[in-house]
């Protein structure tokens, strides 16, 4: 069978699922591009795999990261008997020690929000309050950057505090609630819009489009170094805009312990807010703070005081 039209019978297959989405149907693309248009998938040899996988650098995270997508893909042609044999490298390089990502603290919020109502630059295509209110709402609601910049002014439900995701990273659709607080910081923002169209994005440049991603990255970027904000590890990988979903995760579960709040009952509906399909991809970005550290060991102590009493 042609390798192409099996790549893209194996994405629609796993779309039905509501697995594949973005990235990884993207790489597979590639992948295929890589080989050639008439290649038959009996033909690919694994010299042609071990090239795609390695890419412009090896033993990397990209590495890995390309290693597994072909390597699923072809779990799937093998079951399907339209190839013995998956032709993978067989020399698979170690693993980069896992990212960890940067949760920021609330001066380094409050540093990063005041970068930005500070900003005088006078060749930029967003405006401050957008910037501003685009932090608030991925740090305030978790979202993931492409879901912000996704949104459409149906989208966007004021009246009952309630936003629509449309096609998220898992092919979902899910409602977001935001609080009062982040309402009235949409709200504001909202205010300033012209007549709305309900298909028209919600977030835009101040000549009307649609803010792209690699905009609002590069603007990030900018406040992060103004605010000062950096990661001293030794890694090189500084804060990410990204970072704000995590730190939303973290900041919510180490409430929960502060409030006494049971956690295994909370975490399932963290889960769900986030619109992650398990919950193990939730304890992704349940990075372990001092202060997220800090209260489950005063839950764990005072666990651990109620059962002397009984002893």
């Amino acid at each position: 069978m042609n390798l192409q039209q099996l790549i893209e019978q194996y994405i629609a297959f796993r779309k039905s699922l509501g697995e594949l989405q973005g990235t990884n149907a993207d790489s597979l693309r590639k992948f295929g591009r890589s080989v050639g248009d008439e290649a038959d998938i009996g033909d690919v040899r694994e010299d042609q795999v071990a090239a795609f996988v390695a890419g412009p650098a090896s033993a990397t995270r990209s590495w890995h990261h390309r290693f597994s997508v072909v390597r699923t893909f072809y779990r799937y042609a093998v079951s399907r008997h339209y190839v013995a044999a998956a032709p993978l490298p067989r020399v698979i390089p170690k693993r980069p020690p896992p990212f960890v990502p940067y949760i920021y603290s609330h001066d380094d919020l409050l540093r990063l929000l005041q970068a930005v109502a500070s900003d005088r630059r006078h060749r930029t295509s967003l405006e401050p309050i957008t910037t501003r209110t685009i932090l608030l709402l991925m740090y305030g609601a978790g979202l993931r950057v492409r879901e912000v910049v996704s949104l459409d002014n149906a989208s966007v439900d004021l009246a009952a505090s309630l936003l629509t995701i449309q096609q998220t990273k898992f092919g979902k659709t899910r409602l977001v609630p935001v609080g009062p607080q982040l309402r009235h910081i949409l709200e504001r923002y909202a205010s300033r819009l012209p007549a709305p169209l309900s298909d028209a994005p919600f977030f835009t440049t101040h000549r009307g489009a649609r803010v792209k991603i690699d905009t609002l990255q590069q603007n990030f970027e900018f406040f992060r170094k103004q605010a000062g904000i950096v990661r001293n590890s030794g890694t090189g990988e500084q804060p990410r805009l990204h970072d704000l979903r995590h730190t939303f995760a973290v900041h919510r579960l180490t409430s929960w312990y502060q409030q006494g709040a049971n956690v295994n009952v909370l975490l399932p509906m963290l889960s769900t807010y986030l619109g992650h399909v398990h919950l193990r991809h939730t304890q992704v970005y349940l990075s372990m703070t001092p202060a997220l550290l800090h209260e489950a060991n005063k839950r764990f102590e005072n666990y651990l005081g109620k059962e002397n009493v009984h002893v």
